[in-house]
C-alpha cells in the first residue's frame, strides 16, 4: 500500500493541514498510521465527511445521527489509559457509551445498565448502547431488562423503517443469538458475510459476530478465518477497542479447538497484555470454559494477581448465563425450530411413540431420529427428558453440555492442584 503525508493529503482534499490533523487525531481516516509525530495516510484514502456541515444539512436524519454516533464511539481508547477517552469526548451521549463499555469489561454490569438507562429520550444514543447493555443483562441473568431492550429495538425498526437503523438493530439481535447459542436466529446477511451496507466502523464488529456464529456451529476453521479477516482491519495494539480485544480471544478459541495451542496461547497472551493491566477481566471469564485450562495457565504465568477475579467472575456469571439461556430458549422455541420441527418436538416431548410420529409425517423412523438429532443440536440438549423441560414448560435446568464442560474444567483444576 502506498502512503502520502498529511501535507500532501491537505492539498489533495483541498482542506487545511489543521483539518487533516484533526481528522487523523479523531481516527476518521481508515488505516492511517502514526510514526513518531508524523502520519502516513493511504494514498487512496477519501476525504472524511465534514460532520458539522452534514449535520446541518440533515438535521432530522436518524440514520445520519447514528452514523455520527457510531463514528464517534468507535475511536480507539488510549492503550496506556483507556479511561482518558472520557476526557477526549465532550458530549455526554458519547461518554455514556465508553463508560458502559469500560464498566462491562471490568465486570461492573450494573453500571453498564445505568449508562444505558441514562440514554432515555435519545433514541440514537440508546440504540448505540443496546449491544453492550444486552450483554450486561445476560451476565446478570436479568431477563426483564433484556426484554425491555429487545422491545425497544423491534419498535425502532417498525417505527423508522430506516436501512441503517434496521441493520444495526438486527446486528444487535444477532449479539443475543450468538451469546445464548441460538445460531438459527442469526440474520442470513450476517451468516453470509454481506456487510456492504454497513458503515466501515461497524463492519469489524459484524465480522466478530460472524465468527461467533461459526463458533456456535462448531465450524472453527471458518471462525478463525472470520476473526483473522477482522483483525487485518483492527488497530495495531497501540490503542484499544472492545471489539479488537474480543477478536483476539475469538481467534485464540478457534485456534485452540483446531489443535493449534501454541498459536492460541500467543493470541490469548496478547489480549491479556492489552486488557488485564486495566482490570478488563470479563472477556477471559466469559471464555474460560471453551479454552480449557489455557486461560488459567496464561494468567498464572503473566498476571497472577488477576487470577482470583477472573475465576470468581466466571463462577458468579455462569449461573446467570444458564438461567438466561434456558428462559430465552423456552420463549423463542418457535423461532429456533422450524414449524415442522416444533410440532415433532411437541409429540416427542409428549411421549408419543416414534412409529406413530413417523407415520403421521409420512417419514421413516430413521429419518425421524435424524430430525430429532437436529432438534437436540439446535437446542443444545441431548435427550427427551431435557426436551420435555423446554417444550412442556417444566422447571429450568442446566443444559447437559454446559454442566459437562464446567465439570471438566473443575476436574482439570483439581488435578493441577494435586
Amino acid at each position: 500500500m502506498e502512503y502520502i503525508t498529511a501535507i500532501e493529503a491537505s492539498k489533495k482534499w483541498g482542506v487545511s493541514l489543521r483539518q487533516v490533523q484533526r481528522c487523523l487525531a479523531n481516527q476518521r481516516v481508515p488505516n492511517a498510521k502514526k510514526y513518531g509525530r508524523a502520519w502516513m495516510i493511504p494514498s487512496d484514502a477519501k476525504k472524511p465527511i465534514d460532520i458539522r456541515r452534514e449535520k446541518r444539512r440533515h438535521p432530522t436524519s436518524l440514520s445520519f445521527d447514528l452514523n455520527y454516533v457510531l463514528a464517534s464511539t468507535t475511536i480507539p481508547m488510549p492503550c496506556k489509559n483507556p479511561d482518558a477517552i472520557l476526557d477526549i469526548l465532550k458530549e455526554r451521549r458519547l461518554q455514556l457509551q465508553y463508560e458502559g463499555e469500560l464498566a462491562y469489561l471490568r465486570g461492573n454490569f450494573q453500571q453498564t445498565l445505568q449508562c444505558y438507562n441514562e440514554t432515555e429520550g435519545d433514541d440514537v444514543a440508546r440504540m448505540r448502547a443496546c449491544p453492550i447493555a444486552i450483554c450486561a443483562a445476560i451476565s446478570l441473568g436479568d431477563y426483564q431488562t433484556y426484554n425491555r431492550i429487545d422491545s425497544f429495538l423491534r419498535k425502532s425498526v417498525n417505527t423508522y423503517h430506516d436501512s441503517l437503523l434496521t441493520l444495526f438493530a438486527e446486528l444487535t439481535i444477532a449479539t443475543v443469538a450468538v451469546s445464548v447459542l441460538a445460531p438459527n436466529m442469526v440474520p442470513d446477511w450476517v451468516k453470509e458475510g454481506d456487510f456492504s451496507q454497513l458503515p466501515l466502523q461497524v463492519r469489524i464488529n459484524a465480522f466478530y459476530l460472524r465468527a461467533r456464529y461459526f463458533q456456535c456451529m462448531g465450524r472453527f476453521e471458518s471462525m478463525l478465518i472470520s476473526a483473522q479477516t477482522a483483525l487485518a482491519f483492527s488497530t495495531s495494539g497501540e490503542d484499544i477497542t472492545q471489539t479488537d480485544l474480543y477478536l483476539r480471544i475469538t481467534y485464540a478459541v478457534a485456534a485452540y479447538h483446531l489443535g493449534r495451542k501454541d498459536e492460541a496461547k500467543k493470541w490469548l497472551l496478547d489480549a491479556m497484555n492489552i486488557a488485564l493491566p486495566h482490570g478488563f477481566v470479563t472477556p477471559f471469564a466469559e471464555q474460560i470454559v471453551l479454552l480449557g485450562g489455557l486461560v488459567e495457565q496464561c494468567v498464572m504465568e503473566s498476571f497472577p494477581s488477576n487470577y482470583n477475579s477472573i475465576i470468581s467472575q466466571w463462577k458468579r456469571t455462569g449461573e446467570n448465563w444458564i438461567a438466561f439461556h434456558n428462559q430465552f430458549t423456552k420463549e423463542n422455541l418457535t423461532k429456533i425450530l422450524s414449524l415442522r420441527e416444533y410440532h415433532i418436538a411437541l409429540l416427542v416431548a409428549s411421549r408419543v411413540p416414534y412409529a406413530v410420529i413417523a407415520k403421521q409425517f409420512s417419514i421413516s423412523i430413521g429419518r425421524l431420529k435424524n430430525i430429532m438429532q437436529e432438534i437436540y443440536e439446535k437446542l443444545f440438549i441431548t435427550n427427551r427428558r431435557e426436551l420435555m423441560q423446554y417444550v412442556m414448560g417444566s422447571e429450568s435446568r442446566e443444559p447437559y453440555y454446559t454442566k459437562v464442560m464446567q465439570e471438566d474444567y473443575v476436574n482439570q483444576r483439581n488435578v493441577k492442584g494435586r
